[in-house]
């Protein structure tokens, strides 16, 4: 805590620092900033001085210094405070809370505040405005009811990012910037069409080609022109509806990439750009839009009334996968939220929980949204860490002490990251092409992945979520739970693998679907079905459960099931659908394969036809594991236990977090120092207890 203090004190000589910080070089690592006076890991806050008088600001500032906390976000629905009428920039405000906020040792991330227009831009130019499905222009009054494909908005968001990169782009307290927030909502409005349709003709070169490879001749739908071809999100030949999802995840790398350059030659290198996600939201896809980011942040919320610690580890996860390094959770909450049907808290314990979560997983940053209660507004009963008159809330001192063991443990964290032999494969093209056509509508891809990450993540103690496009040879097993779209060059590159030695393990619905949303002329899994020895007779949306058995255990079938069929001699059958209970079953499946594999050189294919229940793939992922020679970093671990090791610059920490509501026991490797929690070969972790140790 005192390199801590006296780092930040040398703020005070503002003209010294910033000529270091201009003179001295890019750093490359993985900690919260590139900055070397900075915590290399932190806590932070959404705090919004303009919804305030300046008089607040010092208790806001003191208070966030007193709570560990040493990053605030700022900024980014402050529009029509920074330009309160056309061309009439205010930045004196902004400048005397940044100033401010380095007195207090708290570094800034600004947002650019494009997601809520001023009134006198969407008055003025009401073509700016969004238009939804049915053909609706959006109004003024909440938020994000602009066009992200507008040529005129994209002006105005161009300029206001310019006139704040001018200002802070060197400003040695301002270390990052966060663009917009929260991307998710399109708009159908004439020019969003006329886009789409040069983004098509821009892909497919002739309206034939389209024609073929959209089988428009199914129900008459044959195009002349592309400018006859409709513009919907729903409702629509698949193939349109996945190039719609393209052509989305293009126009918002786009609508950054206008910001980005209104910044990037402002700025100092050291200031990273990004903008905040939000978990599994598939509005978009996130490997497209982060292409052009720096590093990725997102939003970690609980969206259902119990927190749910795999899924949460999944987004982490994947967030981590779209830049393949560390990331920020931009907001999370104190609590509670307010958004839910029932806005209940979470338990006494869990914000500490979720943060060493994050931090497990390769966050470098940790920010609560947000600060002091709003005075008005849609999210006046959302959480807070202080109320409406500054003072302390209950989640204060549990963020206290997260700021307080962040401090203790940054130094030993800096530098590491999770590494991991594991690999889940997720695939957006795969998600939108079964929520398009669900079948069975109880059949969510997310729900789906979560319930094969979750017992291959307790059993290997680390993975990493990546697209299909990735190089997947450092991996000892590659799971893909629901690939339903495989382009052909996917397809080889997965032959590729198993062929020199990896394991590759495919759940239902798998490489149904090439890149067009077309189905493969073999049948399942298309051109894999030659690697696999065997293939999909038929697919099946269950009713009710089907028993399954065979040499990996026995369990139940539910929401769906494949009937299987070996066609090579040397594929094996691992799981056999029982017979049915007269009425209860559909009586295709009895006796039928239901999980098949074949060894193939050194590596392994394994087709999962199935969504098995929750102990049958606790066994299943378990084998695969072992087979796969994947280690675990700490053996025998209790349930709920979760184990989190990074490593890097010659270090390797390990972070122990019990999800459950009782004490539970760990045997600690030899040789690890504990620098968060208990210490000894036998560590006790209380519930939703921490424990950090360096080996």
């Amino acid at each position: 805590m005192d390199r801590i203090a006296s780092s930040f004190a040398r703020r005070n000589c503002a003209a010294m620092l910033t000529a270091f910080l201009l003179s001295a070089p890019v750093a490359v690592r993985a900690q919260a900033t590139q900055y070397p006076d900075v915590p290399p890991l932190l806590l932070g806050a959404a705090w919004y001085p303009e919804q305030w008088d300046e008089a607040t600001w010092e208790k806001d500032l003191t208070s966030m210094e007193q709570d560990h906390v040493h990053l605030a976000r700022i900024a980014e629905f402050a529009w029509s405070t920074m330009e309160p009428s056309e061309g009439n920039f205010q930045f004196k405000w902004l400048d005397d809370a940044i100033a401010m906020a380095a007195k207090h040792h708290v570094v800034i991330v600004l947002g650019t505040p494009t997601a809520a227009p001023p009134a006198w831009l969407t008055t003025k130019y009401p073509e700016t405005l969004r238009v939804d499905n049915d053909g609706k222009r959006d109004e003024h009054g909440n938020r994000q009811q602009f066009s992200f494909a507008s040529t005129k908005y994209r002006f105005f968001a161009h300029r206001i990012s310019e006139e704040m990169a001018k200002r802070y782009g060197h400003n040695p307290n301002v270390v990052g910037w966060q663009l917009d927030n929260e991307l998710s909502s399109t708009s159908f409005d004439p020019e969003a069409k006329a886009q789409f349709h040069a983004w098509l003709k821009a892909k497919y070169g002739t309206i034939d080609k389209l024609n073929t490879l959209w089988t428009t001749s199914y129900w008459s739908q044959t195009y002349d022109n592309f400018d006859e071809i409709p513009v919907h999100d729903k409702d629509e030949n698949p193939a349109l509806l996945l190039d719609w999802r393209h052509f989305v995840s293009d126009t918002w790398k786009s609508y950054c990439e206008n910001e980005i350059s209104a910044i990037r030659p402002y700025a100092d290198k050291r200031q990273f750009i990004t903008t905040n996600t939000m978990g599994w939201f598939d509005g978009f896809d996130a490997y497209t839009v982060h292409s052009v980011l720096d590093i990725a942040a997102w939003d970690d919320y609980v969206p259902t009334v119990t927190f749910d610690p795999a899924s949460n580890g999944a987004e982490h996860d994947l967030t981590r996968s779209y830049k393949n390094k560390n990331f920020w959770v931009m907001e999370t909450e104190p609590a509670f939220v307010n958004w839910r049907p029932n806005n209940n808290a979470i338990h006494k314990g869990q914000m500490r929980e979720m943060a060493w979560q994050a931090i497990g997983h390769g966050a470098d940053a940790v920010e609560y949204w947000q600060w002091r209660a709003a005075l008005n507004g849609q999210e006046q009963y959302h959480g807070t860490l202080v109320g409406v008159d500054g003072e302390p809330v209950p989640a204060y001192d549990e963020a206290k002490q997260i700021g307080e063991e962040f401090e203790k443990a940054g130094a030993a964290l800096s530098g590491t990251t999770p590494q991991a032999s594991v690999a889940v494969m997720e695939s957006f093209d795969s998600r939108w092409a079964i929520d398009f056509q669900r079948f069975n509508n109880a059949f969510d891809p997310i729900a789906e992945m979560v319930d094969f990450y979750r017992p291959l993540r307790a059993a290997a103690q680390a993975i990493d979520i990546v697209p299909p496009s990735a190089d997947i040879t450092k991996y000892k097993l590659v799971l893909a739970p629901a690939l339903n779209v495989l382009s052909g060059a996917d397809a080889e590159r997965l032959i590729a693998y198993v062929r020199q030695g990896g394991h590759l393990i495919l759940g239902p619905r798998s490489a149904m679907k090439n890149e067009y949303d077309a189905t493969w002329t073999q049948r399942q899994p298309g051109p894999l079905v030659d690697l696999l020895g065997g293939r999909v007779e038929e697919k099946y949306a269950l009713a009710n459960d089907a028993p399954v058995s065979g040499l990996v255990g026995s369990g139940s079938a539910k929401i769906w099931a494949e009937l299987l069929e070996a066609k090579s001699g040397d594929t094996k059958t691992l799981l056999t659908y029982g017979p049915s209970s007269g009425e209860h079953g559909n009586g295709w499946l009895d006796g039928k394969p239901a999980m098949i594999t074949r060894t193939v050189g050194k590596g392994v294919i394994t087709y999962v036809g199935f969504w098995p229940d929750e102990k049958l793939l606790a066994d299943m992922a378990g084998a695969w594991v072992e087979e796969a020679g994947v280690t675990p970093l700490v053996a025998g671990v209790p349930a709920g236990v979760e184990v989190c090791e990074r490593t890097g610059q010659g270090k390797t920490v390990l972070i122990l977090i019990n999800h459950n509501t009782t004490a539970q026991s760990v045997h600690l490797p030899a040789g690890m120092k504990t620098l968060i929690g208990q210490g000894g070969p036998d560590v006790t972790l209380a519930a939703y207890g921490v424990a950090v140790l360096e080996r």
